[in-house]
């Protein structure tokens, strides 16, 4: 069965399940495709941005990100739930741990292309591609330099795989020499691939 075939099978599917849902008044006709609309009209790697930056100016904000990341961003005006039932978000921080190795995360989803769309907005083609879910697992390093990202030896790789309830978002390690950037300045030098971990900020 080809992938183009499959992915028209289960939408029909879909597609009935949401006319019994409508003819029993359960919903509006076309209440599911408005609110997937608003959900990715507010998604943008800026939203991401804003977080990032506010975490490398205020140590409390990033101390309450890493441990509830679902709380906190709530503090910026932000939310993983768009209408629908709220995924799980956990911020991992690049930077010295705790048994003062080096570290770097980076993210995927092995299965499809989960991950946080409201912080990020909609995934890169090559995040959906079957050679990097199936290879940043395998070799986090390798796949990283070819992204233009060449870490040393020492620094201790982590990838973390997303999946249908929890999404995983990166705060990348702040930049030398920007001690007198504001935070709006900040959050323009965070990319979405600083976000996902492909890259450096």
């Amino acid at each position: 069965m080809s992938g183009e075939h499959a992915s028209s099978t289960i939408s029909a599917e879909v597609r009935h399940v949401e006319s019994l849902l409508e003819a029993r008044g359960l919903l509006e006709p076309g209440e599911i495709d408005t609110r997937i609309d608003e959900f990715l009209a507010g998604g943008s790697p800026a939203n991401g941005a804003r977080i990032v930056a506010r975490a490398w100016t205020d140590p409390g904000f990033a101390e309450r990100l890493l441990a509830d990341a679902n709380a906190a961003i709530r503090e910026v005006g932000l939310s993983m739930a768009g209408g629908i039932q709220e995924q799980r978000l956990k911020v991992v921080a690049n930077g010295v741990g705790a048994d003062g190795t080096e570290e770097h995360h980076v993210v995927v989803c092995t299965l499809c292309s989960c991950y946080p769309i409201a912080l990020l907005g909609p995934s890169p083609s090559w995040y959906k591609s079957e050679a990097y879910r199936s290879r940043v697992v395998r070799d986090p390093r390798g796949v990283l330099r070819e992204f233009g990202l060449v870490l040393p030896d020492s620094v201790a790789i982590s990838v973390w795989d997303a999946s249908a309830e929890s999404r995983y978002m990166v705060l990348p390690r702040r930049p030398d020499g920007t001690d007198g950037l504001s935070e709006e300045q900040l959050a323009g030098l965070v990319t979405r691939k600083g976000l996902i971990g492909t890259a450096a900020v």
